[in-house]
């Protein structure tokens, strides 16, 4: 394999091998230190990450305020105290070492105010920002101002442009580069648009060189392109290394770094990784983000697109077909249907799935009575933890509502991600992971269900596989 010279990023000579962030506790400052300390870039989680008292001990995130807002509130506190923690923990364990960035969610709620709490805090140990979920146009300005690279996170060269044409260009200076995530095999969030079908995938290596010339058009030869998503083993990507149509090309490992000692992910996730097959992760569209998601397939999943596929549209008075009454809701109140799509309900309502929940679309899902009032309750519960939110009709705009009903076809995400990262429950919680992540199960690298540290794996990953 060609040998891999070291890139300058963030200002200093560094392994072009970047740890991807991963949400809520699951890229923080021990595997993110490590991952740097290894000669490389680690990247932890600014997404609610994990806080701690003065005696060490983690804070658990409580909320006590009564309104949607007065929670959003106490979320940015426990959100810029857990960022500044994760820094420290990380730059420790680093010892100088690397590189040390965080990730942030543009869309999670409050965005600004987080990034920006989080890098007055802790400066000086954070070098970069990887920011995307979103079109992050203040990013730039916002770590220019504390003096740190950003990093935008982009699936094409038309949302690169349009984050340059309005943003970016007052900001040239600070680009530190730009990450590469491919929508149909990443894991979490994805960048797929309106234009691309899901189902058809596109090959990277195309869409990266249109990248990359687009960049140039700036004059933006020299910031690196992080390759994320699907990225394996460098002996795969031979042909992009030192390839002067791409450019400077980095690395970005996701999946991978979760099967490591220092991964804090529960011991029931990591042994979950080992037995996944090909197909396993699915790309699905539930998220109350509205963003495309890749997450491993499971009852968690299943539910959800049950609660999808028991679906039917209707009407509040005769309309056309729709002249077929149904009762629902304790009052039994009348809604039309088709003939079709009313022998269907009858059908689930038999099977126990007796609740009928109206979504934004006029349409009615069927669930159990136990599974609607774990969606009322998780909808009440709302902390804001998004700018805006399909599952709760959250928005943090003034009037603190998106104006459509909540969708009962999506979830609590920051419930259901707290739990997993806290907890040895992965059947019943969103398990985010990347479409490689199968791969675990096959490499001999991990055979007899071998974990290793992070710097055997950054050691591993050096030899091209």
């Amino acid at each position: 394999m060609k040998a891999l010279n070291p890139l300058v990023i963030s200002g200093r000579e560094v392994l072009p091998l970047v740890e991807g962030g991963k949400g809520i506790s699951v890229s923080n400052g021990e595997s993110s230190g490590a991952w740097a300390a290894s000669g490389g870039v680690g990247t932890f989680s600014g997404v609610n990450a994990d806080s701690f008292d003065e005696n060490g001990k983690e804070l658990p995130q409580i909320y006590y305020g009564t309104t949607r807002r007065e929670r959003q509130h106490e979320l940015v506190n426990y959100a810029i105290r857990g960022g500044i923690s994760q820094a420290r923990i990380a730059h420790d364990i680093s010892g100088g070492q690397g590189r040390m960035h965080v990730n942030i969610l543009w869309e999670m709620g409050a965005a600004e105010e987080i990034v920006e709490g989080i890098l007055s805090g802790a400066k000086g140990l954070i070098h970069g920002v990887t920011c995307g979920a979103g079109m992050p146009y203040k990013i730039a300005e916002i770590c220019a101002k504390h003096d740190v690279h950003y990093y935008p996170i982009v699936s094409s060269a038309r949302a690169f442009r349009a984050l340059w044409k309005r943003a970016y260009h007052k900001f040239r200076d600070n680009l530190g580069g730009v990450v590469y995530e491919d929508p149909w095999l990443a894991g979490g969030h994805n960048g797929l648009s309106n234009s691309e079908d899901p189902e058809v995938p596109q090959a990277p290596l195309p869409r990266v060189r249109e990248l990359r010339a687009t960049m140039r058009e700036f004059g933006l030869e020299t910031p690196p392109i992080f390759m994320a998503g699907g990225v394996w083993a460098l002996n795969e990507w031979e042909d992009w290394i030192e390839n002067p149509e791409l450019g400077p090309i980095a690395f970005q490992f996701g999946t991978r770094p979760l099967l490591t000692k220092e991964s804090p992910i529960s011991d029931a996730w990591k042994r979950r990784l080992l037995t996944l097959q090909p197909g396993d992760v699915f790309l699905n569209r539930f998220s109350p983000t509205g963003f495309y998601s890749s997450a491993v397939s499971n009852p968690f999943l299943a539910d959800l697109r049950g609660r999808s596929e028991r679906q039917i549209a209707y009407t509040s008075e005769p309309v056309g077909d729709h002249a077929a009454p149904l009762p629902v809701g304790a009052r039994g109140r009348l809604v039309y249907v088709t003939a079709h799509d009313r022998e269907a309900a009858l059908g689930w309502i038999a099977a126990g799935f007796t609740d009928a929940l109206r979504t934004p679309d006029s349409t009615l899902v069927f669930v159990t009575p136990e599974s609607a009032e774990t969606i009322r309750h998780d909808q009440v519960s709302c902390m804001g933890c998004l700018s805006a939110c399909m599952f709760s009709n959250w928005s943090q705009n003034e009037e603190g509502t998106t104006g459509k009903k909540a969708d009962p076809r999506s979830f609590c995400i920051q419930k259901t991600l707290q739990n997993i990262s806290h907890s040895d429950e992965v059947d019943n919680n969103l398990m985010f992971a990347g479409h490689n992540a199968y791969r675990f199960g096959s490499d001999p690298f991990y055979s007899n269900g071998f974990i290793p540290t992070v710097r055997e794996l950054v050691d591993r990953l050096l030899t091209g596989y």
